[in-house]
Order: structure tokens, then sequence, then C-alpha cells
């Protein structure tokens, strides 16, 4: 059975606290994980979550401040370390390739892996394959900093009722399926499109067009809520969002399921986020993330 699952590895702005890890998501995405943003402890993180080298096809980096790339040299050892038999991909800003050269080499160790780098530089996409799109966009940050969208392509969904009205079934359902049509019958009237699932990851940065073109019609999304509203000055001024700001994106962007993280250490009540995050007028399904929680992709409408 394919998963389609976040795993939420860290949670911290800047600094871990005793309860929150530095910055790590893992989005399994039925055969394939894509890690965003390690941090500094995330190969702890991995194990207690019970995330192995092995499950990593991509990783990428939003920009190269420490809470969000610090735990790149650890993994990426870890993954030579474990001989990890596939390919792995590293997407992360191109103005910060001396970053990533120095996380990678940051210690001896013996290469066994083909680690592709793959560093961004505009928006657009960056990887097609068969099970998705992988996009970019620019971020509002005070270092290069972008975002990241996973588009699965859009399918169709049969119509047992049509099917039946016309007298197709048994293998004949496959063949209209792919040939178009079958006896004069098209495809579209048997069927209808079965829209493809959107995630989107957005990590620091002002409000700006990236966020809002990223979160668009979003199945989940991922975004941090450094700060609280009555912090908004003190959030634009660093280049971050309030739970606030983030859930006005997520209202006006249909997104279904939202996820707040990377909270400022300076906040005690994390249910303060929600209640903001309501306030602001999102009513889909809402969570405040917490270290090693879980969150499934919503299922298809």
């Amino acid at each position: 059975m394919s998963v389609r699952e976040l795993v939420v590895l860290g949670t911290a702005s800047q600094v871990p606290t005793r309860h929150r890890n530095h910055n790590g998501y893992l989005l399994r995405w039925d055969g394939e994980g894509i890690l965003f943003d390690p941090g500094e402890g995330t190969q702890r993180q991995m194990l207690r979550a019970g995330v192995a080298a092995h499950d990593l096809n991509r990783i990428c980096v939003t920009h190269f401040h420490g809470d969000h790339s610090l735990g790149l040299a650890g993994v990426i050892q870890r993954i030579n370390l474990d001989q990890v038999p596939h390919e792995i991909t590293a997407h992360y800003p191109r103005s910060g390739q001396r970053f990533f050269e120095r996380l990678r080499y940051a210690t001896a160790y013996r290469e066994t892996v083909a680690l592709t780098e793959a560093p961004v530089d505009t928006d657009g996409a960056l990887a097609l394959t068969p099970a998705y799109t992988l996009d970019a966009r620019r971020l509002s940050h005070p270092v290069e900093s972008y975002g990241y969208r996973l588009t699965e392509p859009d399918g169709r969904r049969m119509l047992p009722d049509r099917l039946a009205a016309h007298g197709i079934k048994g293998p004949d359902v496959g063949r209209v399926q792919r040939e178009g049509s079958l006896n004069g019958v098209p495809l579209d009237e048997v069927s209808e499109v079965r829209r493809g699932q959107r995630f989107a990851f957005v990590m620091d940065t002002r409000l700006c067009e990236g966020v809002h073109a990223l979160a668009e019609g979003c199945d989940l999304l991922v975004i941090e809520s450094t700060f609280l509203d009555e912090d908004e000055t003190l959030a634009t001024d660093h280049g971050h969002l309030t739970a606030g700001q983030a859930a006005r994106v997520a209202r006006d962007a249909g997104v279904r399921h939202l996820v707040l993280t990377h909270f400022s250490q300076r906040y005690s009540d994390p249910e303060e986020f929600e209640r903001q995050a309501r306030a602001a007028g999102y009513a889909g399904e809402l969570t405040v993330a917490r270290d090693l929680t879980r969150v499934p992709v919503p299922k298809r409408r």
C-alpha cells in the first residue's frame, strides 16, 4: 500500500529547545522519501522516528541558515556509511554552493553513494517523474531562499454507473482507459478527472508572491510561523511569517491541511499559534507541529 505522509523531525527556529529539535521534515511519497531542511540533530531524529538513510531519494534545502542545513554533514555521511544503493539528489540555492560543499566534506569519510548536486537558481521545475513534478519558487529572506512544491499528475476516475450504462465491463474497462474510446464511447463519457495531490514546503520568508504560488490549491502545506501576530513587525524585519499571516495564505489558497512549524523559542504556549490561525479565518485541518509528529496527506477529494 502506498504511503503519503509528512514525518516531522524538528520544529524549532534558530536554536533548539528542550522539547524542539532544529528543523527536519521527511515527506514519504509512495516509494520515495524527500528530506527537507535537515538542521542539526536530524540524524538522531531520523532514528527516533524510524526513518532510515535508505528511505531518502532527495534532499531539499530552502536556504543556508544553520537551523535548516547544519544536519547535512551527518545525513550525507550516514547515507554513505549505510551504502544506500540508489542515487540521491540534493537541491539547494546555487548561491550557497560553497556552504553545501563545506557541509558535504566537513570531515573525512569514504564516499560510496552517488549524490547528485542539482542547485536551484530560478523559479521552475526541478524534477519530473511519473509520480510528481518538483518545482521551486523564490522566497523573501535575508539570504537567498526557495520553497518547494510537489504536484502529482492528474489522473482519471472511472464512473461505474456510466460504464454500466454503456455496457462496458471486465477487460473493456482497461481498454477504454488505454485507448481513449471504445465502440464510439469516449473516455470522458465514462470517467472524470481525478485531481493529483499537491504538497508545498515554505520556510523562512516574508509574505511574497512565491509564498502564494507555492500554497495555491495544496492538499498539505507546511509553512513557517516563527512569530505570533503581535510581533508582526519583528517577523517582517527578520524575514519571517506570523501564525495569522500563514493561516491567511492557506485560507486564500484553499489549502486542505495546514501544518504550522518553525517556532521561536520566545513562546511557551504552542496552542496560541492555533488560536491565531483560526482567528485569521482558516477553517481546514490544522496541525501545530511537534517533533516526531506524523501528518498524512489528505485523501483525494
